[in-house]
């Protein structure tokens, strides 16, 4: 009896010990046509409060 609980008990850490080592390797990736969307992204939101910016001097000027 002590044999099949000691089984079980070492074949169910391996398994866990299996999962806990391919986990890292199922992270996405980053490819570069990725990257370039990120930094897309980030050009458009520093145009876009510079947009704002300019917006809000030209309000500004109108009420003066």
């Amino acid at each position: 009896m002590n044999m099949i609980k000691l089984g079980k008990t070492v074949g169910a850490a391996l398994v866990i010990g299996a999962l806990f080592a391919t986990l890292p390797a199922c992270q996405k990736q980053e490819g570069p046509a990725e990257r370039a969307g990120k930094e897309v992204d980030k050009a458009a939101d520093k145009v876009g409060q510079k947009i704002e910016k300019a917006g809000e001097k030209i309000q500004d000027a109108a009420k003066k």
